[in-house]
């Protein structure tokens, strides 16, 4: 679904069950359990059961469900936004940007991108 407004598929992990969008670019995204996993700087993704926001093109807003593990602190995600070449994820003001590439594939839970050599998840 995400696709059709220029995101990679690798944005969703592995695992949606379904998904409403609306005309208005509201949308619901529904995976078969909570999911969590490893990306590149050491940070954990957590998407819920739900995920909802709205999407129109290269720009995911009012997002919910999505959080990231900062340190000790987990902090929701509320925006994405693909520019060029890279994918920024924000958290309030802040954000973290990386390469659109990295989205090639959807990551799978508990190991993410690299199940191959991944470790067992600690939390």
């Amino acid at each position: 679904m995400l696709e059709k407004f220029d995101f990679p598929k690798g944005i969703l992990p592995e695992g949606v069950n379904s998904y409403i969008l609306n005309r208005d670019g509201g949308f619901e995204v529904f995976l078969s359990g909570n999911c969590e996993f490893k990306v590149e700087g050491g940070y954990i993704l957590k998407y819920g059961r739900k995920i909802t926001g709205k999407v129109k093109s290269g720009s995911l807003t009012d997002l919910k469900g999505v959080s990231v593990k900062v340190l000790f602190a987990w902090f929701s995600i509320n925006e994405v936004v693909r520019s060029d070449s890279d994918i920024s994820f924000y958290v309030g003001p802040l954000s973290a940007s990386f390469p659109v590439s990295n989205f090639d594939e959807c990551p799978r839970c508990s190991c993410g991108f690299d199940c191959a050599t991944a470790l067992p998840m600690v939390s």
